[in-house]
C-alpha cells in the first residue's frame, strides 16, 4: 500500500497523466482500471518517488498500456534485451538524426524499465548497475557500427602503416562504468585508442588520427548532445592521455610512451576499473590491456599507494569543506569514495603479485580480500553492506529526477520520498541507518588509509581563566593569580583589542551556534597564543583572520577541532604578517593546516603537476571560470606552503625560490594547454608545411627577470614572451579558419586573459610583456624568426642583458631548442668592451638615480637599488656573460646568477675567492628581501640594521667588484 504521506502527490500524479494521456488521445483512468490491484500498488509506489518515470509514462502512453501488462517488466534486462529495442527502436534509421532520435527513446524506456525494479527492489543492487553499463555498451558500440560506413564512404577505411590491415577504433570505459558499477544518471568517461598509425584508403586520404578524432567526435556527439529527447550519457574524455589539452584520440605506441614516460599515480587508480567496451576477446583489445597493466600494477608491494590515496582524500575532503558536500553520499565522510579508496589501496599494493586482485567490480574484490586474509572478514562484510546501501541511495536520489547527483535532499518531501525508496517509514529512522554505515565506513576507512597521526587527541580542556578572558570575566583575586603566570594578557591594550572585537557588529550579528562555535575556539586559541613567543603582535594579526570567517563558521569549527591547525596557524603568524594577511584574504588556506607533514614539505615539480591536474580533472572542460579558480586556489595553497617553510626555516632560501619558480612554470604550462584546446574549440588545428594538423602547440612560453633566474618570491610578477615557431602561410583546420600565427597570437592573449583575470581568488599573477621585441608596440606572440632577427639586429644591449636570465618555461621541444639557439647565438656575439661597459654602467646609474634611496649621508641602503646592492650584482654577472660568452660557452648554459658565478670561477674569469663573496652576499641579501616581504617590511634599511645584518662590508666588496670589472678603463678578467 501508499503509505499516506503520498496519497495526495499521487492523486496529482494521477491527474497530470489523465491530461497528458487525454492530449495524445489515450484514456489513462480507464487504462489504470485495467491493471490488477498488484500492478496498481507498483505503479503507484514508482511514480511517486520517481518523477522521471512519471514523465516517460505521459510521454508514451501507447508503449506503456503494453509494458505494463507484461511479465517483462519485472524480468532483469541484459544487452540482448538492449540490442533488439534498438533494432525495432532504429528502424528505417538512415541519418545520424535519426539514429540520436532512437538512442534517446532507447534509453529513456531502459532507464525506466531499470528505475521500476530497483525501487520495487525486484533487482539488486549489482543487477541495476549491470543493467545501466551493459546500457552504455550497447549505444556505444551499436553507434560506432552505424557511423562508420557513413565516415568510410567518404574516407575510406583506416589501414595500419605496417600491418596493412584495417584499423578499429578501441573504446575504453573507465571508473564505474569499467567495472559494470554505473549508476542511474552517471556520466560515462571513455578515452579512445587504436592499434596503429596510417592513413585511410579514399576516396578523400586522410591520416588514421584525423579519421578515428572524426568518429570520436560523432560518438560524442550521438551520446551527449541534448535534443528534444533528452540525450544517452554525459561524456567526460578527461582521463585521456594530456586531458582536455591532448588529441582526442591516440595509437598504441603514443598511448604506451605516455604511461612509460608520463604516467600519474591518479592514472593508476582510473586504469584499475579500465574495459575495452568494444569488446576485449580480439587481438587488439589484448594488446592494448598488455600495455595498460604493467603500468597500472608493479611488479612488487607497492605501499606508496597509501601515501597517494591520502593525498587523494584530503583533496576530496577539502572540496566537500568548500562545496559544502558533507550530505553527499558519494563524496562525504563516510561516503561511497571511502570504500572504492578502501580497496584500490589493496588492488595497487598487491595486484601486481597477486592477480586476482586485478578484478574490476569491486564487491568482488572485497569477497577476495575476505578469503585471502587481506583484511579481517566481519571488516570486509561490513564494507559491503555499507556499499549496497549507500549505492541504492545513490540511486533513489537520482531516480527522481534522473540528475547526476549524490546530495542527500534538503527539503522535507524529498526526503520522505528518500526514505520511503529505501524502506524506511520516516527521515529520522533512514538517517540513522544512514549514518550508521558512514561510521562504519569512516571507521574502516581511518583504520586502513588514514595516517596514524589523524586522530591525534583532543587538547586538555584548558583553564576557565582563558574563557573568562575572553569574555571579560576575569576579575579579582582569579584575575590576579592568573595575571601573575600571564602578565600581559591583563595588559590594557590586549583587554580593549578583545572588547573591540566581541563588540563589533560582525560578532554581535553572528547566528547563535556561529556565537557558540566562536566562544568555545578563543580559550583555546588565547591559551596557545601565550604558550609562544610575542602573544599580543600574534593576536592583532589573527584576528582579522577570525573576522574574515565568521560568516563561515566551519572554519572555526575546523580550528577549534583540529589542534594541529590551530597550532600552526599560530605559529605561521607569529613568524610573518605577510602569512596572516594572506591566509584572512583566502580563508580556504586554513585547510592547508590540518596536516603538518604536508605544510612543510614541499613536494618536486611531477608532484606538482599532478595535483594541478587532479584538480582540474573534476571540473567541466568548458567551465572556464571554474577552472580559473581552482588555478588560483592552487597557487595560493601552495605559496602558503613555501612561505611556511621559509618562515619556520624548514627549507632554503634556494631550494624556495626553486619551488616557487616550479610553481609558475607547473601554472603556466596548464594555462598554455588551456588556452591551446579553447583555439582549436574555436578555430581548429593549426598545420604544418604539409597542411596537417599539428596537435600539439609550436609554441613556447620564455621566462625572464626573476622567473628565468629561478628566483621568483610571493609577490613576484613574471617577465615573459610568448614565441612560435609554426609553418608559415598555414591556416587552422577549423571552419572559422586562420592564420597560424593569428591563431597563436590570439592563444597569446587568451593566456593573459587567464592569468591576470581577478576572480574571486584574486588573479595568477601578473604578466609584464615588455621583454618582447618592440616592447608595449610588438606582437603578442612573435614568430622564432621575427624573434631572432629582432634580437641580432635591433636589440639594446640592456635587452640582451635581460636574455642572459631568459629561458623556456614551457613549450614544445622544437621551439626551444630552436630558441635556446637563438639566444646562444645573440649573446655569444663578440663586443667591443669599453663600449659595452660604458652602456652597461649608463643604464644601471638611470635605474639608481631612479629607483635608489638618493642617500647621500651612508645612513640608508636600498637593498636592491643603491650601490653594492643587488642590482649591481646581477649587472656584474649580465657584463660578464655578454663580454666573455664568445671565448667560453659554458657561461650559455645556465640563467641564474649563482651558477653564472660558478662559471665565472670554473673558467677562470673571477677568482673563488671573489666568486664566493658575490654568491654569499647575493645569497644574504636575497635572504633579506624574503624576510622583509613576509614582514610587510620596505628594502630600505637604516644603518643600525645594515650593521646588525653585516650588509656593511659585503656592500663594500660588491663596489670593489664592480668597479673592478666594469669602472676601469683597461678590463681583463682574472686569468
Amino acid at each position: 500500500m501508499l503509505p499516506p504521506a503520498l496519497q495526495s502527490h499521487w492523486q496529482s500524479v494521477f491527474e497530470q497523466l489523465t491530461d497528458t494521456w487525454q492530449l495524445r488521445q489515450a484514456d489513462f483512468p480507464s487504462f489504470w482500471q485495467q491493471l490488477s490491484e498488484q500492478r496498481q500498488q507498483q505503479c503507484q509506489r514508482v511514480l511517486c518517488l520517481s518523477d522521471f518515470v512519471a514523465d516517460s509514462v505521459a510521454k508514451e502512453p501507447d508503449y506503456w498500456q503494453n509494458i505494463l501488462f507484461d511479465s517483462a517488466l519485472d524480468e532483469p534486462l541484459t544487452r540482448q534485451h538492449f540490442s533488439q529495442w534498438l533494432d525495432h527502436l532504429s528502424d528505417g534509421a538512415q541519418t545520424e538524426e535519426d539514429w540520436h532520435k532512437a538512442l534517446r527513446l532507447l534509453r529513456r524506456r531502459a532507464q525506466s524499465h531499470i528505475i521500476w525494479r530497483d525501487l520495487l527492489r525486484t533487482a539488486t543492487t549489482l543487477q541495476t548497475t549491470r543493467a545501466l553499463s551493459e546500457l552504455a555498451d550497447e549505444c556505444v558500440s551499436r553507434t560506432l557500427a552505424f557511423l562508420t560506413p557513413q565516415l568510410q564512404q567518404r574516407y575510406g577505411a583506416p589501414m595500419g602503416k605496417h600491418s596493412d590491415s584495417e584499423q578499429h577504433l578501441q573504446v575504453l570505459g573507465m571508473g564505474k562504468l569499467g567495472a559494470y558499477e554505473l549508476n542511474l544518471s552517471s556520466d560515462i568517461d571513455l578515452i579512445f585508442t587504436y592499434p596503429e598509425s596510417g592513413d585511410t584508403q579514399g576516396p578523400k586520404v586522410i591520416s588514421n588520427q584525423e579519421y578515428f578524432i572524426k568518429l570520436g567526435q560523432k560518438l560524442i556527439q550521438a551520446l551527449d548532445t541534448v535534443t528534444i529527447d533528452g540525450f544517452v550519457f554525459r561524456t567526460d574524455m578527461r582521463l585521456r592521455p594530456y586531458g582536455q589539452s591532448g588529441p582526442l584520440v591516440m595509437n598504441f605506441a603514443s598511448m604506451e610512451a605516455y604511461y612509460q614516460e608520463q604516467g600519474r599515480d591518479w592514472e593508476r587508480y582510473a586504469m584499475v576499473k579500465a574495459r575495452v567496451m568494444t569488446g576485449e576477446d580480439n587481438p587488439a583489445a589484448q594488446e592494448l590491456l598488455s600495455i595498460l597493466r604493467p603500468f597500472t600494477y608493479r611488479q612488487y608491494v607497492d605501499f606508496s599507494a597509501f601515501d597517494s590515496l591520502r593525498s587523494m582524500k584530503a583533496m576530496i575532503n577539502a572540496e566537500v569543506r568548500r562545496r559544502g558536500l558533507e550530505m553527499n553520499v558519494k563524496l562525504g565522510p563516510g561516503g561511497i569514495r571511502e570504500v572504492e579508496f578502501i580497496v584500490q589501496a589493496f588492488q595497487l599494493i598487491r595486484g601486481g603479485q597477486d592477480s586476482d586482485l586485478q578484478t574490476r567490480e569491486l564487491c568482488k574484490v572485497l569477497d577476495i580480500l575476505a578469503a585471502d586474509g587481506y583484511l579481517p572478514a566481519n571488516a570486509c562484510s561490513e564494507l559491503k553492506q555499507a556499499y549496497l546501501f549507500l549505492r541504492n541511495v545513490e540511486h533513489a536520489i537520482q531516480a527522481r529526477h534522473d540528475e547526476q547527483t549524490q546530495q542527500l535532499p534538503d527539503n522535507e518531501f524529498d526526503q520522505l520520498r528518500l526514505a520511503i525508496a529505501m524502506g524506511f517509514d520516516d527521515w529520522a529512522s533512514f538517517l540513522a541507518e544512514l549514518q550508521q554505515h558512514r561510521d562504519i565506513v569512516s571507521l574502516h576507512f581511518s583504520h586502513i588509509v588514514a595516517s596514524d597521526d589523524d586522530d591525534t587527541p583532543e587538547e586538555e580542556e584548558l583553564a576557565h581563566a582563558w574563557h573568562d578572558l575572553w569574555l571579560g570575566e576575569l576579575h579579582g583575586q582569579y584575575k590576579q593569580e592568573f595575571l601573575q603566570q600571564f602578565p600581559c594578557a591583563g595588559s590594557d591594550e590586549v583587554q580593549q583589542r578583545l572588547s573591540n572585537f566581541r563588540q563589533s557588529r560582525a560578532v554581535l550579528n553572528m547566528q547563535q551556534i556561529g556565537r557558540e562555535r566562536l566562544d568555545a575556539l578563543m580559550p583555546k586559541l588565547l591559551a596557545l597564543l601565550w604558550q609562544g613567543d610575542n602573544p599580543v603582535t600574534t593576536l592583532e594579526r589573527i584576528i582579522p583572520l577570525l573576522e574574515a570567517v565568521l560568516r563561515r563558521t566551519a572554519y572555526l569549527v575546523l580550528l577549534k577541532e583540529n589542534p594541529q591547525a590551530l597550532e600552526q596557524l599560530v605559529r605561521l603568524c607569529g613568524a610573518s604578517s605577510w602569512v596572516a594577511e594572506y591566509i584572512a584574504a583566502t580563508p580556504l588556506l586554513l585547510d592547508e593546516l590540518l596536516v603538518p607533514d604536508t605544510l612543510y614539505r614541499l613536494p618536486d615539480k611531477a608532484e606538482l603537476a599532478e595535483e594541478l591536474h587532479l584538480r582540474l580533472l573534476r571540473i567541466d572542460d568548458d567551465d572556464l571560470e571554474q577552472q580559473m579558480e581552482q588555478l588560483r586556489q592552487f597557487l595560493r595553497a601552495h605559496k602558503l606552503r613555501a612561505a611556511a617553510c621559509e618562515v619556520m626555516d624548514a627549507l632554503p632560501l634556494m631550494q624556495v625560490s626553486d619551488y616557487l619558480t616550479w610553481l609558475a612554470e607547473v601554472i603556466l604550462d596548464t594555462v598554455v594547454r588551456l588556452a591551446f584546446a579553447q583555439m582549436v574549440a574555436k578555430y581548429g588545428y593549426p598545420t604544418n608545411a604539409d597542411k596537417e594538423p599539428v596537435m600539439e602547440p609550436e609554441f613556447a612560453v620564455i621566462g625572464y627577470g626573476k622567473v628565468g633566474g629561478l628566483e621568483l618570491s610571493y609577490s613576484s610578477d613574471l617577465d615573459l614572451v610568448f614565441l612560435h615557431n609554426s609553418a608559415g602561410n598555414r591556416y587552422t583546420t577549423g571552419e572559422r579558419s586562420q592564420d597560424n600565427g593569428v591563431f597563436y597570437t590570439r592563444m597569446g592573449q587568451r593566456i593573459i586573459h587567464i592569468m591576470t583575470t581577478q576572480t574571486r581568488s584574486g588573479d595568477l599573477y601578473e604578466v609584464d610583456m615588455r621583454l618582447r621585441p618592440s616592447g608595449n608596440s610588438g606582437m603578442i606572440v612573435a614568430s622564432m624568426k621575427a624573434f631572432a632577427e629582432y634580437q641580432q639586429q635591433h636589440a639594446w644591449t640592456w635587452e640582451h642583458q635581460a636574455l642572459v636570465r631568459a629561458r623556456v618555461l614551457c613549450g614544445s621541444h622544437a621551439a626551444a631548442e630552436e630558441f635556446r639557439h637563438i639566444r646562444a647565438q645573440t649573446l655569444a656575439t663578440a663586443r667591443d668592451l669599453p663600449q659595452l661597459r660604458q652602456q652597461v654602467r649608463d643604464m644601471r646609474e638611470k635605474m639608481r638615480d631612479n629607483l635608489g634611496s638618493k642617500d647621500t649621508s651612508g645612513q640608508q641602503f636600498h637593498l636592491k637599488q643603491d650601490a653594492g646592492g643587488i642590482v649591481d650584482i646581477e649587472f656584474l654577472v649580465q657584463y660578464g656573460v655578454l663580454a666573455w660568452s664568445c671565448q667560453h660557452p659554458p657561461l650559455l648554459d645556465v640563467t641564474d646568477n649563482m651558477r653564472l658565478l660558478d662559471a665565472f670561477a670554473a673558467t677562470g674569469l673571477m677568482d673563488s675567492k671573489d666568486q664566493q663573496t658575490l654568491q654569499e652576499t647575493y645569497l644574504s641579501y636575497r635572504a633579506e628581501t624574503h624576510r622583509r616581504a613576509l614582514q610587510k617590511q620596505k628594502l630600505l634599511l637604516d644603518y643600525e640594521r645594515v650593521q646588525t645584518l653585516g650588509f656593511d662590508a659585503q656592500r663594500q666588496q660588491v663596489v670593489r667588484l664592480w668597479n673592478r670589472w666594469l669602472e676601469a678603463d683597461h678590463n681583463e678578467p682574472d686569468n
